[in-house]
């Protein structure tokens, strides 16, 4: 018997991170299913939880109003030559858009936030082993009480933002922690297409990997037997055994 997994999604767009998130939970010995706003199911009937990625978490959640991100400050002052490119290179734009879900700017979505609120609730009730991807990772953190970062610009003001699918990041991971278990390396490069990140840990969350410069890259929440969260997108990484290992250690402890 494969463990049933829920993953949670948007209603619309992110097909690509489902698809990829339901072969790396088959491959680890899982049956995913999709949770969306539209199609919500109870956590009684799973075994664990997936929190993906997606729009960025609602401020009011952590106390904060929507501040204007570098990024559409960029955009705002560089309308003309982001309409030149958006006209000559439309259709890759598109297609990678479409085979990636990734959106240059995401706004919120408060139905999800709420769905996935309750389901995290009531996971942690149960004790359901839960694996936070991007989003997922900063709505536990923000659930459990912290706040987060709505623009990591100033972070990056000496080294490269990444933003890509493909490992580029390199992240120091602390021995001490479940996550170190489980991939058994000090430091591993992973993928970015973050632009927000866990500020103030919530209660019982503890970093579990971070960046040179200081930026959380994972979380880990000690009063549960597995709730972790990863800033990068391990799904998108199905040639890469380390990164699977991630899923595997959840449908293990799924089983338990």
């Amino acid at each position: 018997m494969r463990p049933v997994i829920g993953v949670t999604g948007p209603d619309r767009g992110g097909d690509a991170a489902w698809w990829f998130t339901r072969l790396a939970v088959f491959r680890a010995g899982g049956k995913a299913v999709r949770i969306t706003p539209s199609t919500p199911a109870s956590v009684n009937g799973l075994n664990g939880l997936i929190i993906g990625g997606g729009a960025d978490v609602n401020p009011k959640l952590y106390g904060q109003e929507k501040t204007m991100l570098a990024k559409e400050v960029i955009r705002k002052k560089n309308t003309f030559y982001y309409s030149l490119i958006r006209i000559l290179f439309y259709p890759l734009i598109y297609f990678f858009r479409k085979i990636f879900s990734v959106k240059y700017f995401i706004k919120g979505d408060d139905r999800r936030d709420v769905l996935e609120y309750h389901l995290i609730k009531k996971g942690l009730e149960k004790k359901i082993p839960i694996l936070g991807i991007c989003r997922g990772a900063q709505l536990i953190n923000v659930y459990l009480g912290g706040s987060l970062f709505q623009d990591l610009a100033d972070f990056y003001a000496e080294t490269p933002q990444f933003h890509t699918i493909f490992p580029k990041k390199n992240v120091f991971i602390d021995p001490s922690t479940k996550l170190y278990r489980i991939l058994k390396q000090r430091q591993l490069m992973v993928n970015s297409l973050h632009y927000q990140a866990i500020r103030k840990p919530g209660k019982n969350i503890r970093s579990a990997a971070m960046e040179s410069n200081q930026v959380v890259q994972a979380i880990e929440y000690t009063g549960h037997l597995f709730t972790i969260g990863v800033q990068w997108h391990p799904e998108y990484l199905p040639q890469h055994k380390l990164h699977q290992k991630i899923f595997r250690a959840l449908i293990k402890a799924s089983r338990l």
